[in-house]
């Protein structure tokens, strides 16, 4: 309301002035009028001051308006980036989520706030300046009316174009980004394999792809702009001849015609002003479209209209029955077939196999990243895909083979494991995981910024951190995806004795290929092609003569 009222204050300003040289004009420039003019002077003078803070105000709360809507938009982007589920991310690309969070939201910035600004201004100008043109001189205003159509239908015939180009741009742009950060990720490879060059090649070629697209878009923008402008000067050049012939009859008066005029100018510069903009939200357009597609995205997992409550005391049961499933992208070959086992509440299990066998895939249905074509899985008796997603998640610590850390401190770190944790928590946690064995050297303890991606930590360090995590979550459940496969010897002796401790209670489930780590198993599951192969104790299994009895033949015989 305030914005509206300024923007009225500020049109009504300006379509004053006109008043006053007319009158101004028409009174003459007589030694008898010199008292008149300078009172008119010192009119226009306070309707200029009252013009500047109406328009100071109205160009502040337009665009804070402009700014709230867009911070609104970002948070709403980001929040449904976040609900989407995994099967979005398998095929979608970081950098090019990332440009149309940043890159094209900017865009739609620029045009809510400061072109929203002049936008509105100059539309409320130009209604205000058509009406007093025709209170004016009805007669010249109807040629007005004949050359609005010849203004206007360039703007939209054009805008489609520049629209179209845009999006273009933005999507090239998409890709350079896109590009940018994949190997900005993973700099140390791009410098291991010497293939900066090749890198900075092909950026630079998808930055001049961007930049030639953006180019045409341009030129399409300010094609579109000359036209409007020219047009709607045009217009006013023959109304002011046909305006001059009129005084040169005596069929009005030289201040009528200089009135008139300006508010053409007024309407013709607003007109030309409403051009540009319409350039602007044409190219904006295409970012929104980009804006919008995301938006519209669904997840395919979500929770049901009517999800079943998981107990308010979880006891951390798991049950797999004859689950099969197979990728989106690859419905024809299964990953899991008929895969039918249980864990008991606090029991240990681990799951050994080849490489490709499916084991990781276990842990990707368990957390419902995804559901299996057939079979079930059962969280404490009750289906997974008919409770909410999060709910079940919140029942279950995961521990991977490559844990994500953030640039942030080692306490922030840990706290995502659950984020309103205290910090008298979070050392309870750390100490748990043989955390403060490392922190207690750095400078800064907890506090410590770890760099993105935890550069400046070690590898065990990290999976301490993620173990941390673990911790702090409490879970009924825990999952240990080759938790210390990657690790040396000495870091594997201190990550194992930290997964120890916090297993201790929780159901267990854990996947490792050096069998050295799953000996201590209540139960051992072993997945080949997707199915269940075996299913025992390594004592038993060991001696079966089977896969299970192969494998630890192999590596137990190479010590």
């Amino acid at each position: 309301m305030g914005a509206l009222t300024a923007l009225g204050i500020a049109a009504l300003a300006t379509l004053a002035i006109p008043l006053a040289v007319r009158r101004m004009i028409d009174l003459g420039f007589g030694a008898d009028a010199g008292v008149q003019i300078n009172r008119y002077f010192l009119a226009v003078l306070g309707v200029v001051a009252v013009l500047a803070l109406a328009s100071a105000a109205r160009y502040y709360l337009v665009t804070t308006i402009g700014e709230r809507v867009v911070a609104d938009l970002r948070a709403a982007v980001f929040a449904r980036i976040v609900s989407l589920d995994a099967g979005f991310f398998d095929s979608a690309r970081a950098g090019e989520i990332g440009s149309r969070l940043t890159a094209d939201t900017v865009q739609i910035k620029s045009a809510v706030g400061s072109s929203a600004s002049v936008a509105l201004r100059n539309l409320v100008l130009l209604i205000g300046a058509a009406a007093m043109m025709v209170i004016t001189s009805p007669s010249l205003s109807a040629l007005i009316l004949i050359a609005i159509p010849l203004v206007m239908l360039p703007l939209f015939g054009f805008g489609r174009a520049v629209r179209k180009r845009s999006r273009l741009a933005q999507d090239k742009l998409a890709d350079a980004t896109a590009f940018a950060v994949e190997a900005i990720g993973a700099v140390r490879t791009v410098q291991a394999m010497t293939a900066e060059d090749a890198a900075k090649t092909r950026f630079g070629g998808a930055v001049e792809q961007a930049f030639d697209a953006a180019r045409d878009a341009t030129r399409a923008r300010a094609f579109l702009t000359a036209i409007a402008i020219f047009l709607a000067f045009a217009c006013v050049v023959l109304i002011l001849w046909s305006g001059a012939q009129r005084v040169l009859a005596n069929e009005m008066t030289a201040g009528t015609l200089g009135q008139f005029v300006l508010y053409s100018v007024f309407a013709a510069g607003a007109l030309g002003a409403l051009a540009e903009v319409w350039g602007e939200v044409s190219q904006t357009a295409g970012a929104a479209e980009r804006i919008i597609e995301l938006l519209q995205v669904e997840p395919a997992i979500k929770a049901p209209t009517l999800p079943l409550v998981l107990p308010a005391k979880p006891r951390g049961e798991v049950k797999f029955e004859h689950v099969t499933y197979a990728y989106p992208s690859r419905r024809d070959v299964n990953v899991l077939s008929d895969v039918s086992f249980a864990a008991a509440p606090g029991e240990r299990i681990a799951i050994v196999g080849p490489s490709g066998g499916g084991k990781s895939t276990l842990f990707h249905l368990l957390l419902r990243f995804d559901d299996p074509q057939a079979g079930r899985i059962l969280f404490d008796g009750i289906e997974i895909a008919k409770a909410d997603p999060r709910e079940v998640r919140r029942n279950i610590a995961l521990v991977p083979q490559e844990p994500a850390i953030f640039a942030a401190s080692i306490a922030d770190n840990i706290r995502y494991g659950r984020p309103g944790a205290s910090d008298a928590e979070v050392k309870v946690a750390a100490e748990t995981a043989l955390v403060d064995e490392f922190v207690v050297n750095l400078s800064e303890g907890y506090d410590t910024q770890v760099g993105e991606r935890g550069v400046t930590l070690s590898g065990g360090q990290r999976q301490r951190l993620a173990i941390a995590r673990a911790v702090l979550r409490d879970a009924p459940v825990l999952l240990l995806d080759e938790a210390t496969s990657a690790l040396d010897a000495e870091s594997e002796a201190l990550v194992q004795k930290a997964l120890e401790r916090i297993m201790e209670g929780r159901t267990s489930l854990v996947i490792a290929h050096r069998l050295a780590t799953v000996q201590s198993a209540d139960r051992i599951v072993v997945l080949q092609k997707g199915r269940v192969a075996e299913e025992g104790t390594h004592a038993k299994l060991s001696a079966s003569g089977r896969l299970y009895s192969r494998l630890a033949a192999l590596q137990f015989g190479a010590h």
